[in-house]
């Protein structure tokens, strides 16, 4: 059985789709850019900025759905620059210990709103 789970905390989707959905104990959170839910405005002054709010985006739908960082197996980074890469991956980091989960980051040819950085995330929780 799939879940929808939704939050004000995060922004609202900009398509058809949903902002994350759990399928039994996996949760699939849909790429998150840097929009202030609160303002509904982008947050792009500059890419550890626009790369913080991101992470705590996904927090938000991740603690919506009782999930945390730790329970992350699978993360896409979508980068406008592979020059990000450095600055993506500092912020990036802070929100992990050591049991990191596997990952890949990619340049694309254009973003939504044309932002530089979107992150979708894979979680697994073995739900009692």
């Amino acid at each position: 059985m799939k879940k929808i789970i939704e939050t004000h905390l995060a922004p609202t989707p900009i398509g058809p789709y949903s902002q994350a959905v759990q399928a039994g104990d996996v949760l699939f959170v849909s790429g998150q850019i840097a929009i202030d839910p609160a303002t509904n405005e982008l947050i792009n002054t500059s890419i550890t900025e626009e790369t913080t709010c991101v992470m705590k985006n996904i927090e938000q739908l991740l603690n919506k759905a009782g999930y945390e960082f730790a329970d992350i197996v699978k993360t896409s980074i979508f980068l406008s620059d592979m020059e990000h890469f450095a600055k993506v991956n500092e912020v990036y980091g802070t929100y992990f210990n050591t049991c990191f989960p596997a990952r890949e980051t990619v340049a694309v040819l254009g973003l939504p709103k044309c932002v530089n950085v979107e992150i979708s995330v894979t979680a697994y929780k073995a739900k009692s």
